[in-house]
């Protein structure tokens, strides 16, 4: 009996082992929320809030590793707040294209993963309600690009998958001239399914 249990445990190692060894594509759809917040110097704070995002993912993976492209359309939406305590409303659609790397635990159809790598937002639309005294800092005017870095962490069940990430933001979105530092941070909690 112990033999066959020795047998079954190290059966089951090595095709865990050759599992991420063996080359893999995975592509699937996403969608989920986001919560949005502008980092800016002392004048302006910035409240969390959500906003939508929806697009493709895929998977290539070998040794334990996976590289990990994504596309997806995403309306972020924030609210500037200046020191005499007047609100303004920030909203922009963005075509985000982050590009993880991350490695996956687990067997049998149930992982848990972690990833991190860069994301490139491309400008859609501006869609702005400023303020006198926001935009004097601020102008409205975003860049046509910006550059961000995600980290997060997901569980996969069969087809299924959640994903948690925090991007922070790496470029000023703000018009060049300006002294203020604005760069906006976002946690996203998505569901994603697999096609194949």
């Amino acid at each position: 009996m112990k033999k066959i249990t020795l047998l079954f445990v190290l059966l089951c190692a090595s095709t865990l082992a050759f599992s991420q060894v063996v080359p893999s594509f995975q592509l699937g759809l996403k969608g989920g929320m986001n919560l949005s917040k502008f980092n800016t110097s002392n004048t302006f704070s910035s409240d969390n809030r959500a906003g939508y995002y929806v697009g493709l993912w895929a998977r290539i993976g070998a040794a334990g590793l996976h590289l990990q492209p994504e596309l997806y359309l995403s309306g972020k939406n924030a609210t500037l707040q200046n020191a005499a305590g007047q609100e303004n409303k920030v909203k922009f659609t963005s075509l985000d294209v982050p590009v993880l790397v991350g490695t996956k635990f687990g067997a049998a159809g149930v992982g848990l993963r972690l990833n991190t790598g860069p994301v490139v937002s491309f400008l859609l639309n501006e869609d702005q309600n400023f303020s006198q005294a926001a935009a004097s800092a601020f102008n409205g005017k975003f860049k046509d690009q910006a550059f961000a870095w995600q980290f997060g962490a997901g569980v996969d069940i069969g087809s299924l998958g959640v994903d948690l990430r925090y991007e922070l933001g790496l470029s000023k979105l703000n018009s060049t001239g300006y002294t203020q530092s604005t760069k906006l941070n976002l946690f996203t909690l998505g569901l994603a399914y697999k096609l194949f």
